[in-house]
């Protein structure tokens, strides 16, 4: 045999066998990221369309960058309102371990996650695409992430005639939203709200405009629940 073909049939089968093992990647699961910022607001401030909405939204994202063989939720609270019972965002998640787009574990469970061991910090809490999220102190400041939600991760109960969860998520003007500081930082007197990453302070409204005066660009956490 020649050495041509011998070099011929040896590059045959390191190609094939490339292809078998990315096949086999492929099929382990693909992307193993459990956890994102969303890198954008659908559109519409805090009108996600819902809870339903806002979960479709995570999932298109996801499976925009490999990982949509994942149930993604969208880590926010819902009050209870007409006859429907109040959503703990807490409980939507699953159970962990969740890493990032880069592979760190950012929490190991539900109550790791609630915990002062988080790993939910500006250099973690990274978007689909593996991006950092500008914060307190940059240029353009998106650290306040819509959750609706308590430290605990239960929904913030309104006072009567208020509103924490821009109207569950579905007003896009007006209204209010509980969200937290991704990066730990901003002005909040109270310095453990402050440094809260899912329950610092109420917005100013939920319009895209009302959302940027406090340092929101409308942005939300995802989460996948297997």
């Amino acid at each position: 045999m020649s050495l041509r073909l011998v070099l011929s049939a040896s590059t045959a089968v390191a190609a094939a066998a490339l292809i078998v093992g990315c096949g086999a990647m492929g099929a382990s699961g693909g992307n193993p990221m459990g956890f994102f910022i969303t890198s954008t607001n659908p559109g519409k401030g805090g009108d996600l369309g819902g809870l339903a909405g806002a979960d479709r939204y995570c999932q298109s994202l996801a499976a925009s960058v490999g990982a949509g063989n994942k149930t993604w939720r969208a880590y926010l609270s819902n009050a209870a309102l007409n006859g429907q019972p109040a959503v703990n965002a807490r409980d939507r998640i699953g159970n962990g371990p969740w890493r990032n787009a880069k592979g760190v574990v950012i929490a190991t469970s539900v109550a790791d996650l609630h915990s002062a061991n988080a790993k939910v910090g500006k250099d973690t809490s990274l978007t689909e695409k593996g991006e950092v999220v500008s914060g307190f102190g940059d240029e353009v400041n998106r650290h306040d992430i819509l959750t609706g939600s308590r430290p605990d991760g239960t929904l913030a109960v309104p006072d009567p005639g208020k509103d924490t969860t821009c109207g569950n998520w579905t007003k896009s003007d007006g209204g209010s939203a509980i969200v937290g500081h991704h990066d730990h930082k901003g002005t909040n007197p109270d310095p453990v709200a402050n440094a809260s990453w899912n329950s610092s302070h109420g917005t100013r409204g939920c319009s895209v405009d009302q959302l940027k005066q406090s340092g929101s660009a409308g942005l939300m956490y995802c989460f996948a629940t297997n």
